[in-house]
């Protein structure tokens, strides 16, 4: 369909014309209306419009509807060294929240594993059980070195005026036993350590049970 004909809009022509203008028109309506800005300055005077107003960075400003309505408020800008405080404040809030949620991973892990005190004290039980029997294993190995050092004692005392014509043999015996029980006695330290250690584990994990079962047992009466 031809829009013009020697200079003459045709009726087709018409229709396009006028839908093309009220679709320019519509366009425009639609076109969002800005916010507006207001604030008091520090000279006292009131300042309006459609975008921050540089004037007023120092203190709060309004943004309203374009009825009038309050919509929001903007604060005034931070200085260099209210940045670095805000953005501080925000490290240690980040770090916090991770921290509390690291927190309630290692509960609920806690949880899973030990679901009552029975089971807890269970594993303990068991723990501090395998602690002690390799501690009363050195015991054993203490006892048989001490008897065996009593014995190379006696034959040594043969040469008590002059230890020096002791038998090289019996002098490398009894210096071996010896450093084998300093050995197992640091190793019996060392397990009383560890049980210490194990209970403390227990202890922790107890207080922090406690208040978990606790609520657990609350909401499965509800």
């Amino acid at each position: 369909m031809h829009v013009k004909h020697h200079g003459v809009i045709t009726h087709g022509g018409w229709a396009l014309l006028l839908a093309t203008l009220c679709a320019s028109v519509g366009a425009q309506t639609a076109a969002p209306t800005p916010d507006i800005y207001t604030c008091i300055d520090a000279r006292g005077r009131k300042l309006t419009s459609d975008r921050i107003i540089p004037e007023c960075t120092d203190r709060e400003q309004k943004v309203l509807n374009p009825s009038g309505t309050l919509k929001s408020r903007v604060g005034p800008a931070l200085t260099a060294q209210e940045r670095e405080q805000l953005e501080a404040k925000n490290r240690a809030l980040q770090k916090e929240n991770a921290r509390q949620d690291e927190e309630k991973k290692r509960n609920r892990a806690l949880l899973a594993r030990y679901p009552t005190e029975q089971a807890h004290q269970k594993e303990r039980l068991e723990a501090l059980g395998q602690i002690t029997l390799v501690k009363l294993a050195a015991v054993k190995r203490v006892t048989d070195l001490q008897a065996e050092r009593a014995k190379l004692l006696e034959e040594m005392a043969f040469y008590a005026k002059d230890p020096s014509r002791a038998p090289v043999n019996l002098r490398q015996q009894l210096e071996s036993v010896t450093q084998a029980l300093d050995v197992q006695t640091r190793f019996m330290t060392d397990k009383d350590l560890e049980m210490a250690r194990t209970n403390a584990r227990f202890d922790d994990e107890l207080l922090r049970l406690q208040p978990l079962w606790h609520m657990n047992a609350a909401n499965r009466a509800q």
